[in-house]
């Protein structure tokens, strides 16, 4: 059976921290923009020193953002561009207690043994086995259903195959998905496998190329517009089946967010950044687990506005997994250069990933 690991606060009776001083805190003058020497803030769980022996955990965390210090005496964290004059940012840039902030990155970590000095095959590639993965994998959504948000960040791949999209529509009508961010493509394809029966004017089964298959996904992003929404398409018969569909019977909240080289794009799609940041933000800081597939740039900003850990509603503190599934070394290694520390890679076909899962987790019943 599936148990979380147990959060190990830090030792404040340890003398570094006993000395340290009290976190400063200086206010904001011009809207949108942080104080001199103003902390930003990591992914691991941050605590400020409020006053003497008072240490406060930041309970939302993200990177690349501030701390604030509320009335009530909280830590919130916030975006630059949501500054207002008059809020107190916490300010210094020792990780260490020298500040008065503490960046506990050791949190969850277990006491297994040591690697030796010396060792093969210490890094993550193609060659390297996953079962043990899985089957963690497995426990953790089969936990998290219940008792946590699942949210998955996916690129187009995956529905580019028929099995692979129906085992994801099958997840989501067995409840193994909270919310979904992804971008126009993913829809558009999903959509027009609903409509054609192909994606990029490809069949989803044999892969035979449809009559003036390239017109496909522009008319089902057309016929969408013309409906005015996903969900009007779906709850009007237009959309029968796939992952949108299933999404919009299940009421599971997704962001689709817009990007440079969109066709049409779909009602749905936020074509703003900044807005489309903000919603995906929404579903993010519920997230316990995260599976990211086959999409880089929307990986690397979920991971980014992913904390390594949530405060629950009766205050444990648990650790958010971050599973990034992808079948090239460089794409799950560039998410941990950018931040995403806390990010485990499985390197294989995002299809096959979903058909294992669903073998897993549904047909094993």
């Amino acid at each position: 059976m599936f148990k979380l690991p147990k959060f190990s606060p830090p030792d404040f009776s340890a003398s570094f921290l006993r000395s340290a001083p009290l976190a400063q805190f200086k206010v904001v003058e011009k809207a949108a923009t942080a104080p001199q020497n103003y902390h930003a803030t990591t992914i691991f769980p941050e605590y400020f020193q409020v006053r003497k022996g008072k240490w406060v955990l930041a309970k939302e965390s993200r990177m690349d953002c501030v701390a604030v210090l509320s009335a009530e005496g909280a830590i919130e964290i916030r975006e630059f561009f949501t500054l207002k004059p008059g809020d107190l940012v916490a300010c210094g840039r020792r990780e260490n207690g020298e500040d008065g902030i503490f960046v506990h990155v050791k949190a969850f970590h277990g006491h297994g043994p040591e690697s030796e000095k010396f060792a093969f095959r210490i890094g993550i590639s193609r060659e390297t086995s996953f079962s043990c993965d899985y089957d963690e994998l497995y426990e953790l959504l089969e936990h998290d259903r219940e008792k946590g948000f699942i949210l998955w960040v996916l690129g187009p791949a995956v529905v580019f195959d028929r099995d692979s999209r129906d085992c994801l529509a099958a997840l989501i009508e067995e409840g193994f998905v909270h919310g979904i961010l992804a971008g126009n493509a993913l829809a558009t394809h999903d959509i027009e496998a609903a409509l054609f029966g192909t994606a990029l004017g490809q069949d989803l089964y044999t892969k035979k190329h449809a009559r003036l298959g390239h017109y496909k996904h522009l008319d089902a992003i057309n016929r969408i517009r013309k409906l005015g929404s996903i969900k009007a398409a779906v709850e009007s018969g237009e959309v029968k089946n796939g992952v949108m569909a299933s999404l919009v019977k299940r009421s599971v909240p997704f962001v689709l967010a817009g990007s440079i080289r969109d066709d049409g794009p779909l009602p749905d799609v936020i074509t703003n950044t900044c807005q489309a940041q903000q919603h995906m933000r929404v579903l993010a800081k519920k997230a316990t687990t995260v599976i990211a597939a086959a999409t880089q740039l929307h990986s690397i900003a979920t991971g980014n506005m992913t904390p390594s850990y949530r405060v629950m509603e009766d205050a444990t503190v648990r650790p958010v997994y971050f599973f990034v599934v992808d079948m090239s070394e460089f794409a799950v290694n560039k998410l941990a250069d950018r931040g995403s520390l806390t990010a485990r890679s499985i390197l294989t076909n995002t299809q096959d990933f979903l058909v294992n899962l669903h073998r897993k987790l549904i047909e094993k019943k």
